[in-house]
């Protein structure tokens, strides 16, 4: 009995006490799909996110195909504070438009917004898992607090050209956009939940509102798969797509990745397919450390320690009750 006991409370001891800031062991890429995550890359690192993809439109109301490919670049750069990411979001798509009368190609930049997001709220800053040494029952009960969702924001703005002609007008117009984000971490951290309610083109003709459900789901070390529901109206256009896809981690700075989209109307109906690569320079990066006690921040040093919480010195004084006592029943 005194055994497992101390085995319990050498675990416990052993467990940190001390949440990192946002920069993770391994890469955290938004990609393959369209939502933002809550949390940043970290100070001082810089991600990329590149992508080619091909598709295929056809419009049974208006008679046209269209079809063709593009690519999408998403830079990340963390910034002044754990908190902080700069953003650039840039897509470029060619394609071959026809109709039973003409036919043309286009292309351009389909999409340019720079912006920044910051995270307002982390439900694990402050928060310790307790767990309780006599009951493992006890420590596998449903946790609650799993279902507070990090929140962070995006602000910033499309930038468009004159003669674009994915734009909604001919003329050059800067327009913001503004973005809610939350992220749940479900069961036993595997599975991620994104949610994204976007405002776009606010101050023009045709402002766009829509949202991004996403369902990530980590399979191993390597393999990760998600589900992800689009939605979006303005007086432009209105659609409702699904991906799916699956990323592969190369080494803890390098991710592939492959997805598939598809909508349910035939006005038009869609179909995108594509593949990116995500990378990530972190060494510059200088780990910060938030103590669940105080909430303070700490930037990580060798050779110098932390102080011992109460609750750890109780721990430790505890096993050393419980060894004297089985010495003394020896």
């Amino acid at each position: 009995m005194f055994k497992i006991k101390n085995l319990i409370i050498s675990c416990v001891l052993l467990t940190p006490y001390l949440f990192f800031g946002q920069h993770t062991d391994v890469i955290n890429s938004n990609r393959p799909g369209e939502t933002m995550s809550a949390f940043a890359v970290g100070k001082s690192v810089i991600q990329a996110e590149v992508g080619v993809y091909g598709i295929n439109e056809k419009h049974n109301l208006l008679n046209y195909d269209a079809s063709g490919f593009g690519t999408d670049l998403t830079l990340r750069w963390g910034l002044f504070r754990e908190q902080l990411e700069l953003i650039a979001d840039l897509q470029y798509q060619m394609e071959d438009y026809s109709t039973p009368y003409s036919s043309y190609k286009k292309n351009d930049f389909k999409q340019t917004i720079l912006g920044a997001k910051y995270l307002i709220y982390d439900p694990f800053k402050n928060y310790e898992k307790k767990t309780n040494i006599y009951s493992w029952k006890g420590n596998q009960r449903f946790n609650w607090h799993q279902l507070i969702p990090a929140v962070s924001v995006f602000a910033g703005a499309n930038f468009t050209f004159a003669g674009n002609p994915y734009a909604f007008t001919k003329e050059s117009s800067i327009s913001p956009k503004i973005m809610l984000i939350t992220q749940n971490h479900l069961g036993d951290g595997k599975w991620v939940f994104v949610t994204n309610i976007i405002a776009d083109y606010i101050t023009t003709d045709y402002p766009s509102y829509g949202y991004v459900l996403t369902l990530t789901r980590g399979f191993n070390d390597k393999w990760s798969g998600f589900v992800e529901n689009q939605g979006y109206k303005s007086d432009f256009y209105s659609d409702c797509i699904v991906r799916g896809g699956a990323a592969y981690l190369l080494n803890k700075n390098m991710q592939i990745d492959a997805s598939l989209s598809t909508n349910f109307k035939d006005t038009p109906s869609i179909f995108y397919g594509g593949v990116g690569f995500s990378w990530r320079y972190d060494a510059k990066y200088k780990e910060v450390q938030m103590s669940f006690k105080d909430g303070k921040d700490k930037k990580g040093k060798k050779g110098k320690k932390d102080k011992k919480s109460k609750k750890q010195t109780d721990e430790e004084d505890y096993m050393k009750m419980e060894q004297k006592r089985k010495a003394t029943f020896e």
